[in-house]
């Protein structure tokens, strides 16, 4: 963690892990300006966010994204609740990072470092913990500079170049561009065994769905009522990380069907991770139907659905057909209720069905099950045989 200065640590004791949130308003649409999702991204790194704050400017600052007056401000907060980090609900430059701590005195963060951290607490699979370990390689390749400020005094008093700072920093960085290469290859490896199974599948002539989704929409919940699996599911942002595939029997239909609960998808994804993760995404590309989930409960799942809808034009798999499914139906109120189950959702242009469904309850699952078996049976599957059947309900 950071060092804090001396003048301020001497005179207000900091509480690790008590984290000031801020967020700066460019007049861009769908601005979070409570900072829920960014709260919720804290609490889920293991932080504790004690105050928020809002501000509004027509460009990022150079030197401190927020501009002096604003980070003297954020300073104030950060002694008034003894925080011992402030996280930004934007990306932040390296040169931005390191000026806001030297002017904060305390370690500071932006939402990209968040969301690593958080995928590499969860990361359980080999490829998911490969994945991470090169998401976060790339993004520590371009700050190597504020690891080793404490050499700066000695790099410019030797009176020459090249002295112990800048020395460290090129052996670093060629530690980290050795780590990147050697990190690049075993997840080459490892997406190569994917790819093969996947053939596999295909081969089978098997009938492939994926759920995609918002974090926190309920995939894992909905995967878990369709297959009697026990993929973990909480109420949480990025409780899946791993994709997880099973077979689905859709009662007497006896068509072979896969589903696979890939990662959910959030608002200014890092790049890194996007790029990092192209082998569990690759699920979402190469499905025959992408079960679109929803959390119908949460009032911005509008922008939501036009954030996964970006993540997937990035990724290829626009073309892929959708299903809408607005889970969350027991949270929603009365009044709030659809009158049907069914309907059908401008999506892209195009017309899209929708189907609302309880993960939890069970309600709505019947249809989508149904729904399912006919999009296996247009599809001209081949019907398992009696023994994957078998297999299958066990």
């Amino acid at each position: 963690m950071h060092q804090t200065p001396l003048h301020l640590s001497e005179s207000i004791p900091r509480q690790e892990g008590a984290a000031v949130l801020v967020g700066v308003d460019f007049g861009l649409p769908h601005f979070d300006g409570e900072l829920e999702e960014l709260g919720l991204l804290a609490q889920t790194a293991g932080l504790d966010p004690v105050a928020r704050l809002s501000c509004k400017r027509k460009a990022p600052d150079a030197a401190l994204f927020v501009g002096s007056g604003k980070a003297e401000e954020i300073r104030e907060l950060t002694l008034m609740h003894r925080a011992s980090e402030v996280i930004f609900d934007q990306a932040l430059s390296p040169a931005q990072q390191r000026n806001l701590e030297r002017e904060l005195g305390v370690a500071v963060y932006d939402r990209t470092f968040l969301i690593l951290e958080i995928f590499a607490q969860r990361a359980r699979s080999h490829e998911g913990k490969l994945q991470v370990e090169l998401a976060r390689l790339q993004y520590l390749s371009t700050r190597l500079v504020r690891r080793w400020s404490h050499l700066e005094r000695q790099t410019g008093g030797a009176g020459v170049r090249g002295g112990p700072g800048e020395k460290q920093i090129e052996l670093d960085r060629r530690m980290i561009d050795s780590s990147i290469k050697r990190t690049r290859e075993r997840l080459a490896k490892v997406q190569k065994q994917r790819g093969t199974q996947r053939r596999q599948r295909e081969r089978r002539d098997t009938f492939n769905i994926s759920l995609v989704g918002y974090t926190n929409a309920g995939k894992s919940s909905l995967f878990n009522a369709l297959v009697k699996a026990r993929a973990y599911a909480a109420d949480q942002l990025f409780a899946t990380l791993d994709t997880t595939t099973r077979h689905l029997y859709l009662g007497d239909v006896g068509r072979r069907v896969s589903i696979s609960d890939t990662v959910g998808f959030i608002r200014e994804l890092p790049h890194g991770l996007v790029d990092a993760f192209k082998a569990t995404l690759q699920e979402a590309v190469d499905a025959d139907l992408l079960l679109h989930v929803v959390d119908a409960a949460n009032p911005h799942h509008p922008e939501q659905i036009a954030e996964v809808q970006q993540v997937l034009a990035d990724i290829g798999a626009t073309d892929v057909p959708q299903l809408l499914v607005f889970n969350k139906l027991d949270a929603l109120p009365h009044e709030r209720r659809p009158l049907k189950l069914a309907d059908e959702m401008e999506l892209d242009g195009q017309a899209v069905p929708r189907l609302f469904v309880s993960a939890r309850t069970g309600e709505g699952l019947p249809a989508l099950r149904e729904a399912l078996a006919q999009r296996a049976e247009a599809a001209a599957i081949t019907p398992w045989s009696q023994s994957e059947l078998q297999s299958a309900d066990h």
